[in-house]
């Protein structure tokens, strides 16, 4: 059985504040626990006024605080935004806290615009970085070494788990490389879901951390009572992507009955393309998309985003891919 995780957008939405979609948030985690899901992510983005998880390690420690068991982590902290060694500090803490059930996923990009990268006092060349700051965070979770200068406290000896993030074939091979657990993000770049895996499965090298690869695929999942109501739950996320593109950034907005009043063409072509490995209808049709997408990937873990704008909506689909396709609290990475 596949292992069932989530990835939360921590959605502020037309009718919620900030304060209501991190309560929501917590509140989606504690049912999730119950349902049996491995681990609950939230991601790290900046400068969007509808996601509220920008202080990602502030917002997992409340997420923790009200989960007991659910392994919780960053989908991911994107790593040229900062210091190593403040990242092990955060994520330390956190597994001083809630021993064992943190998990840390490492992005490369920014995650956000260059005026906001400026914002953060960082360089756009932080990217090429990127290996070596994962390798300095790495050492910073270990035992501290003879001679060992700089210590990031009280990180030493925590172990986190890092997880490598990946939208393209780069994070494939840094994963495979390091040895690592690799999550593909197919919920908005599926192109190259196939390739990536390929990569990281045929040059991954046995590491500490992790003896055999391990692959997470991220995708949208909307389920309903019906194949009607799955779809229509599903354009609140579609309308999100057309307003990027349209240089709209905002509220999370409503399901709508007709998607093709709201997207033009070329608009509705470009979204599809992203979310074209989506799963949305009855529970009927959530487990044949759900099987069909681990025959193909050979996935060992899904993390689901279910960008449902009502909350209680929002639980009911998780609920319902949870009955759907079962569940398991074994994960070979955790």
């Amino acid at each position: 059985m596949v292992a069932l995780s989530i990835l939360d957008l921590v959605r502020v939405t037309e009718t919620t504040d900030a304060a209501a979609a991190l309560v929501q948030a917590r509140d989606l985690a504690a049912h999730a626990e119950r349902w049996g899901y491995t681990r609950f992510w939230v991601a790290e983005h900046h400068n969007m006024p509808g996601i509220a998880s920008a202080a990602t390690s502030v917002v997992l420690g409340y997420i923790a605080d009200g989960t007991k068991t659910i392994r919780v982590g960053a989908g991911g902290v994107m790593l040229p935004n900062h210091a190593p060694i403040v990242i092990a500090e955060q994520f330390g803490t956190l597994a001083q806290l809630y021993p064992g059930r943190i998990d840390l996923g490492l992005g490369r990009a920014p995650g956000t615009d260059q005026y906001t990268v400026r914002a953060l006092r960082r360089s756009l060349d932080n990217s090429e970085r990127f290996p070596q700051d994962v390798l300095e965070l790495q050492a910073y979770f270990r035992d501290v070494q003879p001679g060992q200068r700089v210590q990031a406290v009280p990180a030493a000896g925590t172990e986190v788990p890092l997880w490598i993030l990946g939208s393209s074939t780069y994070g494939a091979q840094l994963a495979a490389e390091l040895g690592l657990p690799y999550a593909f993000a197919s919920h908005f770049a599926p192109d190259l879901l196939m390739p990536a895996l390929e990569i990281y499965r045929s040059r991954f090298k046995p590491s500490q951390q992790l003896a055999r690869p391990y692959a997470t695929i991220s995708v949208n999942i909307y389920a309903g009572e019906t194949d009607a109501e799955g779809r229509r739950l599903a354009t609140t996320q579609q309308m999100s992507f057309v307003d990027v593109q349209r240089g709209d950034r905002g509220l999370s907005k409503p399901p709508i009955d007709n998607i093709d009043d709201y997207w033009s063409p070329v608009e509705k072509a470009r979204t599809m393309a992203m979310l074209s490995r989506t799963i949305a209808g009855s529970p009927a049709t959530v487990r044949a998309g759900v099987d069909a997408l681990v025959a193909e990937t050979k996935a060992d873990e899904l993390m689901i985003l279910s960008d449902v704008y009502d909350h209680q909506a929002r639980l009911r689909s998780y609920q319902l891919i949870a009955e759907a396709v079962g569940t398991s609290s074994e994960a070979a990475a955790a």
